[in-house]
């Protein structure tokens, strides 16, 4: 319950802004003031796939390949490339003058060193490995890619937007052991992190990159031209939604990522302000799958059958006209991928047959601990939902308290639940994350896998690589039922609901309706 009156609420909202307002040497440069929807902590897009720190990657690095606003792969960093006739041979060449933020140019050697790195950790990346992919210098400017089988969806691979993008970083940094975040920042992209200036919990800071150049295409979803109409980009974090919001309202602020959901309602009707869709969002439960109880398959169905995606979607607040009452498939209900092979089972709730298939999966009473995100409201109440649910069906579980980021943190841990590990966070997922078996992360199920939860399942993983090689378009379609209906068996995460979020721009903000799905391309933004 708020007990605080309005003009208390804009006043702290006012205060708490006023220590994160620039200094009287930044009064000439055009800045963007934007709330970000979490506070960034991993300055590595290829160590976690938390938005926060992908979103991070796209102001300071650029991608070979990048999806228009249509979700095609464009050239970016790649001026020109070439294909054999049977697909397993291409040559890349880059465009010319290209530098990294510190000035020097940059290579093939940046280039492939780079993909090697993404293709170590990303299931697009593992995908093209297992058809024999081999990435080699030719010269400084021009690489080349062999494969020993066909694989028709490399452009898509190199263009992939979330969920480990594959960033262009200097050879010597994309070389670093991957089991720990790269600390060091030296983008390839529009910006440049103003590590001076970074004050971890309240603002990041980021100035234009001197050394970018753009392509000379109009800006379309993440391709085209990335040079920024701002001199400065001040991403504030603000966990408190009134002081957001407060700021908003007042003009101090131009940006919010994400909009409380309680907040939607009123901001619809302010003549200063536009909402925006933020893309469509699917809620997910991801369960840790190395350690008891969720090793179990079994478990991991009971908890899915408990999961009331109505409860989850009215938790976290949104209008009614913002959340699907149910969405039976792993990809995006609307999608081209939508299928509900293998979901009726788990249609209806039914937390008395939940508890039966508990108790007949050999469920021993092991500690379970969920992660609960305390600054990001819907993560939250997410997580509440979860730890009622769990409840209910009679896991013994413990909820431990923490930010968004550190969450991203522990995640990567594999001790034990009860040695400082964990078994369950909630999360969520853009659209283009999880809307086919390829992008969708925690559909990953090559054993070996360094995702958090570890899914593994070597059925699955086969049925995904059937997916991929399938090309007859029917034969595809029931490929990628076979693979739900496993999905449905082997649960290696549990939808928790569709919805779609906003996002608000004050009203002299310029081309906010460009910005793309969830991803903060702040260089199309003007004012």
């Amino acid at each position: 319950m708020r007990t605080h009156s309005l003009a208390r609420l804009a006043a702290a909202g006012a205060f708490a802004l006023s220590a994160l307002l620039p200094a009287v040497t930044h009064a000439q440069a055009k800045t963007l003031r934007f709330v970000a929807h979490a506070d960034v902590k991993i300055l590595d897009p290829t160590f976690t796939t938390a938005y926060i720190s992908r979103n991070f990657g796209y102001m300071v690095y650029d991608t070979l390949f990048a999806q228009d606003a249509h979700g095609k792969a464009q050239p970016q960093m790649v001026d020109k490339y070439s294909t054999s006739k049977d697909g397993l041979a291409w040559t890349f060449t880059l465009r010319p003058g290209l530098k990294f933020s510190d000035g020097t140019p940059v290579t093939s050697n940046d280039a492939v060193a780079s993909i090697e790195r993404w293709a170590s950790r990303d299931t697009f990346g593992g995908a093209m490995k297992s058809a024999g992919a081999q990435w080699a210098v030719v010269d400084d400017k021009t690489f080349k890619l062999t494969l020993k089988e066909p694989f028709g969806m490399v452009l898509d691979a190199l263009a992939k937007p979330s969920g480990f993008p594959p960033v262009v970083m200097p050879a010597r940094l994309a070389k670093l052991p991957t089991n720990a975040p790269i600390a060091e920042v030296l983008g390839s992209g529009p910006f440049l992190f103003k590590r001076d200036e970074w004050l971890p919990g309240s603002k990041t800071v980021f100035v234009k990159n001197p050394n970018y150049v753009a392509r000379s295409e109009p800006p379309s979803g993440l391709a085209g031209s990335k040079k920024p109409h701002f001199d400065r980009v001040e991403w504030l974090y603000l966990p408190d939604s009134n002081s957001a919001v407060a700021a908003l309202k007042k003009g101090e602020v131009d940006f919010i990522e994400q909009v409380p959901a309680d907040y939607i309602t009123p901001l619809r009707s302010d003549a200063n302000v536009k909402l925006l869709s933020a893309g469509t969002q699917q809620a997910q439960l991801i369960m840790n799958q190395l350690h008891p109880p969720f090793n179990n398959p079994k478990v991991r169905q009971a908890v899915l059958k408990a999961v009331s995606q109505a409860k989850f979607n009215a938790a976290m607040g949104y209008p009614l006209d913002m959340r699907m009452p149910y969405c039976g498939t792993y990809f995006i209900c609307g999608s081209a991928n939508e299928t509900l092979a293998g979901a009726e089972p788990f249609r209806t709730p039914d937390i008395a047959k939940a508890k039966q298939m508990l108790a007949e999966a050999g469920y021993k009473g092991e500690k379970v601990v969920l992660l609960v995100t305390s600054d990001v409201p819907y993560l939250n109440a997410l997580s509440l939902v979860a730890l009622q649910t769990m409840r209910q069906i009679g896991l013994n579980v413990e909820g431990v308290t923490m930010d968004w980021s550190s969450i991203g943190a522990r995640r990567a841990k594999k001790d034990a639940p009860e040695s400082g590990g964990w078994s369950a966070y909630a999360t969520v997922a853009n659209e283009f994350a999880i809307n086919s078996p390829i992008v969708s992360t925690y559909l990953s199920a090559a054993c070996g896998n360094t995702l958090p939860g570890w899914p593994c399942d070597k059925k699955l993983d086969e049925l995904r690589t059937a997916w991929i090689r399938e090309t007859v378009p029917a034969k595809r379609k029931q490929a990628l039922d076979a693979f739900q209906a496993r999905a449905f068996e082997v649960v290696p995460y549990a939808v928790l609901g569709q919805y779609t979020p906003a996002a608000a721009a004050r009203k002299e903000l310029k081309g906010p309706e460009k910005l793309w799905s969830g991803i903060p391309n702040v260089w199309v933004l003007d004012k």
